[in-house]
C-alpha cells in the first residue's frame, strides 16, 4: 500500500509538471477501456436476462401504459405543431434568424467513480467518434455535465454535481442571468451571487444562457428549489434541484454546438474608431488587449 501512495503520488506530480502527461493519459485510458467494456457486461447480461425472464403479464401491463404513453406524446405533438408554425409566423414578423438544431452522437455509461468527493463518469465515445475537451453532455431531461478528458474510445465527464462545476443558466421566465455550481450532492445545486431583490422564484426553470460559447443556449439544467432571503444580507441563498439523472440514465447526448462567431479585424477595426479609440498592437493580430 505504501509503494501504490508513492506511485500515486509521483504521477499526480509529473501530470501537473510535465506537459506530455495528458497524451500519455489518454493512452493509458485507451489500454484500460476493453477491461472497463468487461466491467460492464454483467450488468448489461442481467438486464437482458430480466427480459427475457419476464412474465406474459408484466409485458402486457408495460404494453399498455407503453400505449398510453405515446397516445400522450402524440397529442403534445399535435399541439407542438402549431407552436411551432405560430413560432415561425412570428419569427418572420420580427425578421428573426432561424435556430438550427445542434448535431448530437449518442452515448453509453460503462462506469461510475466511487470517490464520493468527485462526481465523475466514463462513457463508450471517445476521439474516434468525434468527441472533444468541453463538449456538452444531456441525458433525456436535460444537462448532465461536460467532457474533461478524451482517448480513442472513451470519454471521461464532469458532472454538474462536481463542486468544481459551474454553468452560466438564465431564468426562463423572465431572461435573469446566473451561474450555477455543484455542491457535491446529485440533488443539489447552488445558484451563485443572487441579489436579494432579484425576481426568482421557486419552481423557476433554469435554461443555459449560451454565454462563453461551450454550452448552447436554452437546454434545461435545473429547477429551482429553495430561496432565502436574509434582512440586511445583500445576497440571497438560492439552491436548485437538476432536472437530469445521472443516477438513472444511461444512456447520453453528446452535442456539437457550433463555434462562436469570431469578430474579424475589419469589423473590430470599425469599432474601435466608431468609439473614437486606436487600435492596439494586439488588437491587430485578431487577439484582445
Amino acid at each position: 500500500m505504501l509503494l501504490c501512495a508513492i506511485v500515486a503520488f509521483a504521477l499526480m506530480f509529473a501530470e501537473q509538471r510535465l506537459p506530455r502527461m495528458a497524451e500519455l493519459r489518454a493512452h493509458l485510458t485507451t489500454i484500460v477501456a476493453p477491461v472497463q467494456w468487461v466491467v460492464s457486461l454483467p450488468s448489461e447480461t442481467i438486464s437482458w436476462a430480466a427480459l427475457v425472464l419476464s412474465d406474459q403479464r408484466q409485458l402486457i401491463d408495460e404494453n399498455r401504459k407503453l400505449r398510453e404513453q405515446l397516445l400522450k406524446l402524440s397529442r403534445r405533438v399535435q399541439r407542438m405543431a402549431s407552436l411551432t408554425a405560430e413560432n415561425v409566423r412570428l419569427r418572420e414578423l420580427l425578421d428573426a434568424a432561424q435556430r438550427d438544431d445542434i448535431p448530437y452522437i449518442t452515448a453509453q455509461l460503462l462506469s461510475l467513480d466511487s470517490d464520493p468527493f468527485t462526481h465523475q463518469m466514463v462513457i463508450d465515445r471517445g476521439r474516434v467518434d468525434g468527441a472533444y475537451d468541453g463538449q456538452p453532455v444531456m441525458d433525456a431531461s436535460g444537462l448532465i455535465g461536460q467532457v474533461m478528458s478524451v482517448s480513442a474510445y472513451t470519454s471521461r465527464v464532469l458532472m454538474l454535481a462536481d463542486a468544481s462545476h459551474a454553468v452560466p443558466v438564465q431564468v426562463n421566465r423572465n431572461g435573469l442571468r446566473f451561474v450555477v455550481q455543484g455542491t457535491g450532492r446529485y440533488d443539489q445545486l447552488v445558484v451563485l451571487h443572487v441579489p436579494d431583490t432579484a425576481d426568482i422564484r421557486e419552481g423557476d426553470l433554469l435554461v443555459t444562457s449560451g454565454l462563453a460559447g461551450r454550452f448552447p443556449e436554452g437546454y434545461p439544467v435545473a429547477r429551482v428549489a429553495e430561496v432565502i432571503h436574509d434582512p440586511g444580507e445583500p445576497f440571497a441563498q438560492v439552491t436548485a434541484r437538476p432536472v437530469s439523472q445521472p443516477e438513472r440514465s444511461r444512456h447520453f447526448l453528446l452535442l456539437f454546438p457550433p463555434p462562436p462567431p469570431s469578430v474579424s479585424e475589419a469589423a473590430l477595426e470599425a469599432a474601435v474608431r466608431a468609439g473614437g479609440g486606436e487600435i492596439l498592437p494586439e488588437a491587430s493580430t485578431g487577439e484582445m488587449p
